[in-house]
């Protein structure tokens, strides 16, 4: 193989894969939203600690739920609304952060700085006892 020909195939690959993860990159922000969502957390058990109290938050099925004051909680799917990066919740600032490019959130989902220019997607809590519901 000729040097010229070698230089073609490799910088060829390299673009067939920037592509490609380009490709990826864009369209994480637009996997569907998963509309059967309907689960209970047994505030009681070990791995829901942190719900019991004020600013505590957990992750269940790709869902964040935050404990927002007594038998007040808000849940959110957890992918950033710019490229799908799980956020991360903030009781200092009562925000949710993206790691990856800082886009944030309030605490009722709403965008407070980009990139994302979407809110988190909410879904409804219900508690009964000790038992909180997080359904579509």
């Amino acid at each position: 193989m000729k040097r010229s020909q070698f230089i073609k195939m490799v910088g060829a690959g390299t673009v067939a894969c920037a592509c490609g993860q380009l490709v990826s990159c864009s369209s994480k922000g637009n996997d569907p939203t998963p509309s059967n969502i309907d689960f209970t957390l047994d505030l009681t058990q070990p791995a829901n600690a942190a719900l019991t109290s004020n600013g505590g938050s957990v992750v269940q099925q790709g869902i964040i739920i935050v404990r927002v004051s007594a038998g007040n909680f808000v849940a959110y799917l957890r992918a950033c609304t710019h490229e799908g990066t799980g956020v991360n919740f903030q009781p200092s600032s009562n925000s949710f952060v993206c790691p990856n490019h800082g886009a944030t959130f309030d605490i009722s989902g709403n965008v407070t700085k980009g990139p994302a220019t979407r809110a988190l997607t909410r879904y409804n809590t219900s508690l009964s006892g000790t038992s909180l519901r997080v359904f579509s």
